[in-house]
C-alpha cells in the first residue's frame, strides 16, 4: 500500500477511535518494511500514542526562591526566559506568622530575564515561622488583547494541502492545539515566519519521535502577547535563537517529521495565555488553503 493511502488510513482510524485522552493504536512492520496500525494488537506490534503535540519544557527557566532574614522569610521569583511569565504562589499551613495564619494568594506577570519578589510573611514575636507553598506558572501575559491578524504562509514552495485541521479528533482535540493546523509537505521545506516577533522557545536536536511530541520546533512571542509555534521541524534545520527578533518571511528552519508525527509536515498554532493557562486560539491564513483530503478534521 502506498505511504499516502496508508497515512489515510491511519487518519480515518484514529478519527473513529480518538477520545479526549488521546489515542492508542498499535504500529507494526512485515518482513517487507511495510508498515501498518491497527486497534487491534498483534504478536510484535508496538503502542503507538498520540496526543496533543505540545510540550514546551522551562524547567531551569523560572526559579521560586525562599530568602530568610531575620524575622521572616521573602519569596522571589526568576525569570530565565525570553517570554513573560504569569505566576501563582499560595502560602499555606502558616503557623506564627505575623498579622495571623490565614492563607496568602499572589498572582502576578513577571517579566523576561528578570526578577521579582512575590510577598514576604514576618514571624510573630516570640514564634518560630512555619509554612507551605504551592506554586504554578504559565508561558505569557493574559492582559494584552489579541490584535486581529491574517496569517500569511509560514512556508515557502507548494501548494501544500491541509490534512488537518482546527477540532480535528487525530491529535487537535486538547485545549493547546484545539486550533492548531497540519499542512502536508516534503521534509526540507523552508519554513518561515508568519508574523514578526521575538524568538522565545527553540528545540533544534531531536531525532524520530525522540521525548518532545512536538519534535523540533520555533516559538515566537507576537507583538499583541500571542504566540506562532512552528512544529515536527526537521533535526539541526533551525536558524534562529532565542532572544532573536525576527520579521515575517525570515526563515526560522526546515519541515521536517520529528516528534509524534505521523508523516511530514508542519503543526503550526496560535497561542495565548488565557489566566494561568496557554491554548490555541483561532486564526485566518490571508489566502485560501487546500480543501481536506482526509478524515481528521473536525465535526462539519
Amino acid at each position: 500500500m502506498p505511504a499516502a493511502a496508508r497515512l489515510l488510513l491511519l487518519c480515518a482510524l484514529l478519527s473513529a477511535s480518538a477520545s479526549s485522552l488521546g489515542v492508542t493504536v498499535y504500529k507494526s512492520v512485515d518482513d517487507a518494511g511495510v508498515v501498518s496500525y491497527s486497534e487491534r494488537y498483534s504478536p510484535g506490534a508496538k503502542t503507538f500514542e498520540l496526543g496533543e503535540p505540545i510540550l514546551d519544557q522551562i524547567e531551569g527557566k523560572l526559579r521560586l526562591q525562599a530568602e530568610t532574614f531575620p524575622g521572616g522569610v521573602r519569596f522571589m521569583v526568576r525569570n530565565e526566559s525570553y517570554v513573560p511569565m504569569q505566576v501563582e504562589l499560595y502560602i499555606d499551613k502558616l503557623n506564627n506568622a505575623f498579622g495571623g495564619n490565614q492563607p496568602r494568594h499572589v498572582r502576578m506577570v513577571v517579566g523576561p530575564r528578570s526578577s521579582k519578589v512575590l510577598s514576604s510573611v514576618l514571624a510573630a514575636p516570640g514564634g518560630q515561622l512555619q509554612y507551605a507553598t504551592r506554586f504554578q506558572y504559565a508561558m505569557g501575559d493574559p492582559a494584552p488583547r489579541s490584535l486581529a491578524y491574517r496569517y500569511p504562509f509560514p512556508w515557502r514552495g507548494g501548494p501544500f494541502r491541509l490534512t488537518q485541521g482546527p477540532n480535528g479528533r487525530f491529535s487537535h482535540f486538547g485545549p493547546k492545539s484545539r486550533y492548531a493546523m497540519d499542512i502536508a509537505m516534503p521534509e526540507g521545506t523552508p519554513i518561515i515566519a508568519a508574523r514578526g516577533g521575538m524568538v522565545v522557545k527553540v528545540e533544534n536536536g531531536q531525532s524520530g519521535r525522540g521525548t518532545n511530541p512536538g519534535g523540533n520546533f520555533v516559538r515566537i512571542l507576537h507583538p499583541d502577547g500571542t504566540m506562532g509555534v512552528y512544529l515536527h521541524l526537521m533535526q539541526g534545520s533551525v536558524k534562529v535563537h532565542e532572544g532573536q527578533q525576527v520579521v515575517v518571511g525570515q526563515a526560522l528552519a526546515k519541515s521536517g517529521n520529528t516528534g509524534n508525527s505521523t508523516g511530514p509536515h508542519l503543526h503550526f498554532v496560535v497561542q495565548r495565555n488565557v489566566g494561568l493557562a496557554l491554548e490555541s486560539i483561532p486564526f485566518q491564513f490571508d489566502r485560501p488553503l487546500g480543501g481536506l483530503p482526509d478524515f481528521t478534521a473536525g465535526n462539519p
